[in-house]
């Protein structure tokens, strides 16, 4: 009897969440398995894609037209289980996206299929400026780089089955192989290779001699060849002469391998701290999935606490999966987690090669590895027999994904809480609004830390008014104040940290003479100036170009930098403490690969007075004799439009100013503004949570913005701005016949920045608390708006967004 496979397959236009039914050869009928990858005919003519193999049985479909084979497997097993497949289901329906979208996003980047991608000419009937695009093969690569007049006429001819589109699937995983020496040399043996050996031959003795001390115990061949001062061709020699043999085994790559990591054993508890771990333990015992929101402030203990969780969980034959915010704060955590529970931990993070995170993924899909630390992504890691998730820093905006899927990494750990009846620990000093509403309904359990561990008092902050303080400051950037507690700290051997949330060495560049700003020519933004490449850089679509040192508008040579950024005050720093060695943390100098370790590494060893950087240093650094926090302007995220802001900036100095005082020397902070008055920053001198809790509430019920209300983001951009604009009213209109009264549409408006590489953004917004008809509505117009796709519409719909910007 037959077997059929249903496959969603990797359209790159006309996506579907409907399965194909292929038919499996017999040869492949023994092997295949729900959750492997494979390769299929689609379409006419000889194209063939990826697809993902959701189920197999012996049921022929009722079509009454042939159906097409599977070409070949891509996997001996299944890379995605069960558990994925169901959450892939879930996933493109809450976050309105492509089941193969969701499906691609749960495996490393090398197991995600590659395509070559080309258009063949199959009619030579056509404008002369098109055919001199093609090669004499009568092909034309196609990429998404493509300028989109030219794509708007290839469609057309697509349509007419003038050309057609030619796809290559590659697979992109490798598992890396090291070579081991296997000795044939033996006590019997030796003296009679020995004796064969010329009196002057001593390497080839030395070797023999060597091998002899390997016994039958296999070597990498690099290390061997190291330690004995022997090269590749040395070995080879050996080889060929019998006394050893190469083999080559499977090895994964180590991200640690370079790292230091010291074992740390359990420490005793705080009355607060073990009231937090005996519940979470009760519900990991019982199997139930709570949701707590672990409430507690900095320095409180909230990773002590995780880890004796963690523990729990393992000694119960349970493995543990922990998420962190960014990568800066990776390094730090891992090391923490890895002192505690050692080879067991496994990590995964954009900080990672390709192939270290392909390793670290099979080792987990193996069982290998039993607690899982890293990143949004690490959300999708293949653990079986979960017995806790833990969120540390809940509120951060970095657990939304900003492209499709466009899922939010607590509401997946939530659903991934419930399929293994597992806790979910959501922890911050400062909880998202919605999470602490969620606290105060008791759909979340609230724990609470309120002391730090060490008893130690919270920082002093000092709130200086820029207003007033640059009257007299000794520079642009830095107040009296600041520069004096910054001479005191020192001067104690202690170090300080401090905060610009603003890379770059100058904002824009602006003519005195006629107000002109060097903006970007792709985007509707200035560009920012960078004196380490001397250049100015878009940082939203990466345009890149010389320093004027002539306005281009009115040729006067009275332009100048205004604003400030890391680069430039790092240049004030050393003129104003020529002494003080001072690192600097932001997106330009921690590039390369493990940069964010190498620089707290060097922080924690004194090797730096200061470490200036932008908001990734902002949480979870634990330093000991970090005293003094400065926090350079306060305001950068007030004047947003965005109704999270006063949120984001209250977290953020909370967050910062935690950093001072967490050992046992006491801790101060300096927070420079310009709106002093402001509630926001008012109540984050005082670390006062719930007050700001609740003032923001109020606002939120006012305006009637989240938590009050669900929300949903339209976004349309093209290359047009007419076009994006009308598609947005167009898009109103339906939405009008759909939506209760009770509902908001906010909109058709254009975004904060209408224009970033060239394409032209409008938006709607929708505010409503329960409306019947919108889901199916969305779920339509996404698979709707594919027929715009090829004409240069882009259309995205997003749940619960984090900006309306």
């Amino acid at each position: 009897m037959s077997l059929y496979a249903q496959v969603i397959v990797d359209v790159p236009t006309m996506q579907t969440n409907k399965p194909y039914t292929y038919l499996v050869p017999s040869e492949l009928e023994e092997q295949i398995q729900a959750g492997m990858r494979c390769v299929v005919p689609f379409g006419k003519g000889s194209r063939k894609i990826q697809g993902f193999v959701l189920d197999v049985s012996n049921q022929k479909p009722d079509e009454n037209f042939e159906i097409k084979k599977i070409i070949s497997l891509m996997d001996f097993a299944p890379v995605l289980n069960e558990e994925a497949l169901q959450l892939a289901d879930w996933m493109a329906n809450y976050t309105f996206s492509f089941k193969i979208s969701c499906l691609q996003t749960m495996l490393p980047n090398v197991m995600r299929a590659g395509y070559e991608k080309s258009i063949r000419l199959l009619d030579e009937n056509v404008e002369p400026e098109i055919k001199k695009l093609f090669d004499q093969n009568n092909l034309l690569a196609f990429d998404d780089k493509m300028d989109a007049k030219i794509r708007r006429k290839i469609y057309g001819l697509r349509k007419k089955d003038k050309v057609e589109i030619v796809y290559h699937v590659n697979d992109r995983a490798r598992v890396k192989e090291t070579e081991f020496i296997k000795s044939k040399i033996t006590a019997e043996n030796i003296s009679a290779f020995l004796n064969a050996q010329r009196k002057t031959a001593t390497k080839k003795k030395r070797m023999l001699e060597k091998l002899l001390d390997l016994g039958n115990d296999p070597v990498e061949r690099i290390k061997f060849q190291k330690q004995n001062s022997f090269t590749s061709n040395d070995v080879k020699q050996a080889e060929n002469s019998g006394w050893l043999s190469l083999v080559s085994k499977e090895t994964y790559r180590n991200p640690s391998e370079n790292s230091t990591i010291e074992s740390s054993s359990p420490r005793k508890l705080t009355p607060e701290q073990n009231v937090c771990v005996t519940r979470i333990n009760q519900a990991i015992e019982q199997e139930e999935s709570d949701v707590f929101l672990l409430q507690g402030v900095t320095g409180s203990g909230k990773t002590e606490v995780y880890l004796q969780t963690i523990a729990h969980a393992l000694k119960l034959s349970k493995k543990a999966l922990m998420l962190v915010p960014e990568i800066s704060l990776t390094p730090q955590m891992v090391r923490r987690v890895k002192g505690r529970f050692g080879p067991k931990v496994a990590m995964l993070h954009s900080a990672l090669s390709d192939g270290e995170r392909f390793d670290e993924w099979r080792r987990i899909e193996r069982g290998e590895a039993q607690v899982v630390v890293g990143a949004r992504s690490a959300v999708f890691a293949p653990l079986d027999r979960i017995g806790i998730i833990i969120m540390d820093e809940e509120h951060e905006t970095s657990y939304k994904q900003d492209e499709m899927p466009r899922y939010n990494a607590r509401e997946v750990a939530i659903w991934r809480g419930k399929h293994h009846h597992c806790p979910v620990v959501l922890g911050s000093a400062t909880p998202s609004l919605e999470s602490r509403a969620r606290g105060q309904k008791s759909v979340y359990q609230r724990l609470l830390l309120t002391k730090r561990i060490n008893g130690r008092p919270m920082p002093h902050v000092e709130l200086v008014d820029m207003r007033e303080a640059l009257k007299s400051a000794p520079s642009p950037d830095f107040s009296a104040e600041l520069l004096t507690k910054i001479k005191e700290h020192l001067k104690r051997d202690e170090q300080v940290v401090l905060m610009l949330n603003r890379r770059g060495y100058s904002s824009f560049v602006m003519c005195r003479e006629c107000g002109f700003v060097l903006k970007c020519p792709n985007c509707d933004i200035s560009l920012t100036l960078h004196m380490d490449t001397h250049s100015m850089k878009c940082h939203y679509c990466g345009h890149e170009e010389s320093i004027p040192r002539i306005c281009p508008s009115c040729r006067s040579n009275k332009i100048r930098y205004y604003g400030t950024g890391t680069q430039k005050v790092e240049e004030q720093l050393h003129e104003l403490l020529p002494n003080a060695r001072v690192l600097r943390m932001d997106v330009d100098t921690t590039r390369r690969k493990g940069a964010h370790e190498r620089f707290l590494e060097r922080f924690s060893r004194h090797e730096a007075d200061i470490l200036l950087g932008t908001q990734m240093i902002a949480k979870g650094l634990d330093f000991s004799d970090v005293t003094l926090v400065g926090v350079l302007n306060a305001d950068t995220a007030l004047g947003l439009p965005d109704f999270r802001s006063s949120e984001k900036t209250f977290q953020l100095l909370t967050q910062v100013s935690g950093r001072a005082g967490r050992a046992d020397k006491n801790g101060e902070v300096v927070i420079q503004t310009f709106n002093k008055e402001h509630y926001a920053i008012q109540l984050a001198c005082t670390q006062e949570y719930e007050r700001f809790y609740a003032y923001e509430m109020q606002l939120r019920h006012r305006l009637g913005y989240p938590p009050y209300y669900f929300t949903i983001k339209i976004t349309a951009s093209y290359d047009n701005e007419a076009d994006a604009c009308r598609k947005m009213y167009e898009i109103r209109r339906e939405l009008s016949q759909v939506l209760s009264k009770s509902a908001k549409i906010l909109g058709p408006t254009p975004k904060a920045i209408m224009r970033v590489n060239n394409r032209y953004y409008y938006q709607i917004v929708i505010e409503y608390k329960k409306e019947p008809r919108l889901e199916e509505y969305l779920q339509d117009l996404l698979v709707r708006s594919q027929t715009d796709e090829p004409k240069g519409l882009k259309l995205i719909i997003d749940r619960d967004p984090i900006s309306f910007m």
